[in-house]
């Protein structure tokens, strides 16, 4: 195994704190990527990482992404993650997310957090009660609230993009799209997909999960173990990454993968080219599920809801521009996000050095 440092040179990150209370439980590590255009951003993941190892490749991944996500987005935002181990039905506490919160409050403003897989608004009212800098909270308390609509509204217009590129018109009915996983995020983009007569197959971890969904939504369930068998036009995944990967692109039958999960791929440029040489259609995870950053971004800065969603819907145009780079260049997506993202953090670093 690689050591930490060596890992954060592979990566490019700025900083890793750990973060350990034996009295509340915690064990935390929050990663701090990039604070080029501002501080860094990301949510905070609760989750049984099997090792402290597979938390910290989780962790320096996510935190990447998210200095991209911030960069391509237009956010004047840097990169930043962090993830609580443990099981969150379980172990999550009020004292275990306060001193959580005091964490974040002695990084002194460098790094801002909301909430992800395993936490929620009133999660991020207990960190709030320790540190400003969190996001995410409760409208009730002058917060955004739930970013999971905006999330979905954003994985909604990249997907309205990939099928415009891939077919000619952006017309989603009579299209049909595997949605695994639907938690907060795959829920409300079933919710849309529906209105626009998708036919949905849904998919999820948790069974009875499977059956709500389906049931309220008009969807088809389908199990984990037979979603790569279904001839379908898009597959979204909406849960945890690594679902790309070399096994199951060659099971794919689709020809579009759009979705909000964080790292689909599980070897960004191995299977990027893959998807490519198929002629599968993949819009980067880290563009189209923006959403829910733009939501947060937008509570930090004041923003009307408005507003919020005029941004968010901006990623359609984002995503277009990425897939006419990409088959220009004759690069996959992510290499031509990737390119658009540099970018624009290596302009603004001229600008931050002039004075």
């Amino acid at each position: 195994m690689q050591s930490i440092f060596s890992q954060l040179d592979t990566f490019g990150h700025k900083k890793v704190v750990y973060c350990s209370d034996p009295e509340t439980n915690l064990k935390a590590i929050i990663a701090i990527h990039d604070t080029t255009l501002g501080p860094a951003f990301g949510s905070t993941r609760m989750w049984s990482y099997k090792t402290e190892a597979d938390a910290l490749e989780d962790v320096l991944r996510l935190s990447k992404g998210m200095t991209y996500k911030c960069a391509i987005a237009g956010l004047n935002m840097g990169g930043g993650y962090s993830v609580i181990i443990g099981d969150s039905r379980r172990d999550k506490t009020e004292a275990l997310l306060r001193k959580f919160g005091r964490f974040i409050k002695n990084l002194n403003g460098e790094f801002i957090t909301s909430e992800d897989v395993g936490t929620n608004p009133r999660d991020m009212e207990y960190i709030r009660m320790e540190t400003e800098h969190v996001t995410g909270i409760p409208e009730s308390l002058g917060g955004s609230g739930d970013p999971s609509p905006v999330a979905a509204k954003g994985v909604f217009m990249g997907i309205k993009a990939c099928v415009k590129e891939q077919f000619g018109s952006d017309t989603l009915t009579g299209r049909s799209v595997i949605v695994q996983g639907v938690g907060h995020v795959g829920e409300h983009l079933v919710r849309l997909l529906r209105e626009e007569n998708v036919k949905v197959y849904v998919s999820d971890i948790q069974e009875d999960r499977i059956g709500q969904i389906a049931k309220k939504y008009g969807a088809q369930a389908v199990s984990n173990n037979s979603i790569f068998d279904i001839d379908a036009d898009i597959y979204a995944p909406c849960a945890l990454g690594g679902t790309v990967n070399t096994q199951t692109i060659n099971k794919l039958k689709c020809s579009i993968i759009a979705g909000s999960a964080n790292n689909q791929l599980l070897n960004e440029a191995e299977h990027g080219t893959m998807l490519l040489d198929k002629g599968i259609l993949f819009a980067p995870d880290y563009v189209i599920n923006a959403g829910g950053i733009i939501n947060c971004y937008s509570e930090l800065k004041g923003f009307s809801k408005k507003r919020t969603i005029q941004l968010t819907e901006n990623i359609y145009d984002v995503t277009r521009n990425i897939l006419k780079l990409s088959k220009l260049e004759n690069i996959s997506t992510t290499e031509a996000a990737n390119k658009i993202a540099e970018k624009r953090i290596a302009d603004i670093k001229k600008v931050k050095s002039s004075y």
